[in-house]
């Protein structure tokens, strides 16, 4: 008969599972699904006790708030000394002791280490991939490594060769303790994720650790009686689990910006309100260039910041929505774009600010390893992402800047796999102003920071990659549209009303292709709806 699964505090199960030199698993996607009062307990029994310490820390998607949430409480000098993760960005406490070399830092694709998780389960000794192979995660670069700690503690990837062809071995790592987040559990430890937005890699990382020999311990809102769920709601079965926390409701929030919204979960769907128009500006003109690359019915992804775009709040539902191409879509009445997000929605709206990494009125949520196994072998037919550094390879770096570690997410995996990649963002960067009249662009001032430079600071997309397996490139701005090409980075269209030398060669430090160039859509720079058709 199964085993009655003990109910316990935070303080109790970090005591009773947490050891020294243990390596700890989270699962969770920026603020959704963590399990927040287990990582408060971690922080407050180091900082009473000293224990536990040198830890190792393995997560897949970031969890953060960017201030003292999420993964920020295990930013405490010696509790953890090593970090394999998908992203840094939201947590500058970690980030800190990583560029202060107080622990070794790795940064790893996302998806990978979602995967990583299932063959940890699995037994096997890591994983097989294409996926980051001629980025800085390829251990010919810099193995994913970001510190010298790392550097001394050394590679946990190397090229391998298959059938004739190179990949990337991502080593397993054995998992101690699992920590993880479901919505309810009854009395034999099976758990439902019913309330949550996301599933996230919950399920393989409880594997993982079981096989392992390791402790699995489950944060809930509540236990039930068992046989009261409904068996289909069942995500965890009771036989992983060693442990389950009942949280208080102010650590177990849906996302970082909201208690709860059924419309996240899927259990209600709500009306939208159409996507407002964007305000004439760079990132319409941006938006509206990169919405004449949908095709119909196009299955999307669209990354944080220029492509996301401007989020439009409807304030009587609190439904927040992306702008960007998709409000440029909805505006010329384009239909048909499915939007997926890593974290394993598709369908449905994007949230935005703090409700990131949920989605209202999703058609389905899937596993997370599940949607990157999709993405990963060319399941989306267009990714618009954020072009943050570029050079003359064609090379984008969204992953590290001078002392800041961003982390690369899921961003390899979609770069390198869809079936076309369109970058979007500004030409210069730090007070850039423009403005239309009557067709053409106006480039009231120029931005202080050049972003089309030399060589980028880290690759965090590969040109050669992308040129060697034939992969359509585009490097959209509000001035000029780039192509990537065997011969390297053309330059494709320039905006109706800018001077070719004045505002683009020279505001740019490395010299693109130029052949035949050709007028970017002069609709484009109207402040009228461009009519659009697929």
């Amino acid at each position: 008969m199964m085993h009655m699964v003990k109910t316990m505090t935070a303080t109790e199960a970090v005591h009773t599972y947490m050891k020294d030199g243990h390596t700890l698993a989270f699962a969770g996607f920026v603020g959704a699904v963590h399990a927040e009062e287990i990582s408060k307990a971690i922080q407050e029994s180091y900082l009473s006790s000293g224990h536990p310490k040198d830890l190792t820390l393995l997560y897949a998607a970031g969890q953060g708030d960017g201030k003292e949430r999420q993964l920020n409480h295990l930013g405490e000098e010696g509790l953890v000394t090593k970090v394999i993760g998908g992203h840094w960005g939201l947590q500058p406490r970690l980030q800190k002791l990583a560029l202060e070399n107080k622990l070794a830092a790795y940064n790893l694709p996302q998806g990978v280490i979602s995967q990583m998780f299932r063959d940890i389960a699995a037994g096997k000794p890591g994983v097989i991939t294409h996926v980051g192979l001629k980025t800085f995660v390829d251990p010919r670069l810099e193995g994913g490594k970001l510190n010298d700690k790392a550097r001394e503690a050394g590679d946990i990837v190397e090229v391998v060769h298959l059938r004739g062809e190179e990949k990337l071995f991502y080593h397993s790592h054995p998992i101690d303790v699992a920590v993880i987040r479901a919505t309810y559990a009854d009395t034999k430890g099976n758990c439902t994720l019913q309330r949550e937005g996301v599933i996230g890699e919950a399920l393989s990382i409880a594997q993982a650790a079981k096989n392992s020999g390791g402790k699995v311990i489950v944060q809930v809102e509540q236990v039930v009686d068992y046989g009261s769920i409904d068996t289909r709601l069942i995500k965890i079965p009771g036989i992983y689990v060693d442990a389950i926390v009942v949280a208080a409701a102010e650590n177990h929030m849906q996302t970082n910006g909201s208690f709860y919204n059924p419309a996240y979960s899927g259990e209600i769907r709500v009306p939208v309100d159409s996507l407002p128009p964007l305000p004439m500006g760079e990132r319409k003109i941006i938006a509206r260039r990169a919405a004449m690359e949908l095709v119909p019915h196009a299955v999307t992804n669209l990354g944080i910041g220029m492509p996301e775009g401007v989020a439009a709040m409807t304030p009587t539902r609190g439904v927040r929505m992306p702008g960007g191409v998709a409000a440029a879509a909805a505006e010329e009445g384009l239909e048909g774009m499915v939007l997926t997000t890593e974290a394993g929605t598709i369908g449905g709206i994007p949230a935005g600010g703090g409700d990131f990494g949920v989605t209202t009125n999703p058609d389905c949520v899937l596993d997370e390893p599940y949607q990157f196994d999709f993405y990963d072998g060319g399941g989306l037919d267009v990714a618009f992402l954020g072009l943050a550094q570029m050079d003359a390879q064609g090379n984008v770096n969204v992953s590290k800047f001078g002392p800041k570690i961003a982390g690369c997410g899921g961003f390899i995996n979609i770069t390198q796999n869809a079936k076309k990649v369109v970058y979007c963002g500004t030409f210069t960067a730090g007070g850039l102003k423009v403005g239309v009249e009557d067709g053409r662009l106006l480039i009231h001032q120029e931005g202080k920071v050049k972003k089309l430079i030399p060589a980028v600071e880290q690759i965090t997309f590969s040109g050669q990659y992308a040129v060697e397996k034939g992969q359509p490139v585009l490097y959209i701005t509000e001035r000029a549209v780039f192509e990537l090409t065997w011969e390297g980075v053309v330059l494709k269209e320039i905006a109706p009303g800018v001077d070719l030398r004045r505002d683009i060669l020279e505001q740019m430090d490395f010299e693109p292709i130029v052949n035949y160039v050709e007028l970017m859509d002069e609709r484009i720079f109207r402040d009228a709806p461009m009519g659009l058709t697929f």
